[in-house]
């Protein structure tokens, strides 16, 4: 059982891998004549695979077709079957780089210490276009995320603090949007940050955005490590779920991305999940029960996110 996860957790970062813009995409794009955003092209990519082999093997090599492996690659990224040679395969033509490498082979054979995860959705369609259409095409993309949150005595969300390494994926980036929702309370920016553009953008009923302004303006490639700190309105409803939960939505990808709560040692959770929700509306889809350490707080490290809702939640 855990092997077959892992074979499929190998499978989803295999599939992000070739999806991340950079130079594994662009391997197997050259070859596509007709592109659909945000899918991957098999035939495309068993072209790859059977160009490696043509240069790495022998005669009999040098006659193995695209067609001829494309059911085998749709088997590996769709989870069904990714064996050892397939996984191999796709490592030496993609040249993945060693850690990548390590990670994937991890994966596969059932490693309980990286998680990847990924969902059908992190907001609601709708509200997704608003976003591309409010704040425009994307300027960066976030290496890491740290998320601490801390739960006061009274038993309300009190603050949440955020480092994030960001990397420019367009020259002159000078700023990154940052969303909320009415319980935000303030916003308090610290290194990497200059200030705040003032031009606030409504982009739902309940949902804002404002501009984060860099410490300085980042050309292709550069990266810079972001803080900032919220604390939150929430009346202090112990019977509110909304105000028992913390989710982090991820519409695009993530990498390195950790998750810590702590609790006030004067009210401690009666029981505590760490868990996935069908976007920052929907229901639970998964969780698993988590506990406190000797700081009444937990913690959860995710390898990998794609468009998903995580977090936790709990009961008094």
């Amino acid at each position: 059982m855990a092997q077959a996860a892992g074979r499929r957790a190998a499978s989803d970062y295999l599939r992000q891998l070739l999806l991340k813009p950079g130079s594994y995409r662009q391997a197997w794009e050259k070859h596509v004549i007709r592109a659909r955003h945000g899918s991957i092209n098999q035939l495309a990519v068993a072209e790859v695979l059977a160009r490696h082999v043509a240069r790495s093997g022998g005669a009999q090599a040098s006659a193995v077709l695209p067609r001829q492996l494309k059911d085998t690659v749709s088997r590996a990224l769709s989870g069904r079957l990714l064996s050892r040679q397939m996984l191999a395969l796709f490592i030496e033509a993609f040249e993945f780089t060693d850690d990548e490498a390590d990670r994937l082979w991890r994966l596969w054979n059932g490693s309980a210490t990286i998680s990847v995860m990924s969902g059908s959705r992190a907001v609601p369609i709708q509200a997704e276009q608003d976003l591309r259409q409010v704040l425009g095409p994307r300027r960066h993309q976030t290496l890491t995320l740290h998320d601490h949150l801390t739960v006061g005595a009274d038993g309300r969300m009190a603050r949440s603090r955020t480092l994030q390494v960001i990397e420019a994926t367009v020259a002159g980036t000078d700023r990154i949007p940052f969303l909320y929702d009415t319980n935000l309370l303030t916003l308090e920016i610290g290194q990497g940050c200059a200030g705040l553009s003032g031009d606030l953008k409504q982009i739902g009923a309940d949902l804002f955005a404002v501009d984060i302004l860099l410490a300085r303006t980042l050309g292709l490639g550069e990266t810079i490590t972001m803080e900032y700190s919220s604390t939150f309105r929430y009346p202090g409803d112990p019977d509110d779920p909304h105000e028992r939960q913390y989710r982090r939505a991820v519409m695009s990808r993530l990498e390195n991305f950790d998750m810590r709560i702590e609790f006030h040692p004067d009210r401690r959770p009666a029981q505590l999940w760490w868990a996935t929700w069908d976007g920052v509306d929907g229901d639970v889809l998964t969780q698993e029960s988590a506990s406190l350490d000797s700081q009444h707080s937990a913690q959860r490290f995710m390898r990998s996110l794609q468009r998903t809702c995580v977090g936790f939640h709990w009961t008094w």
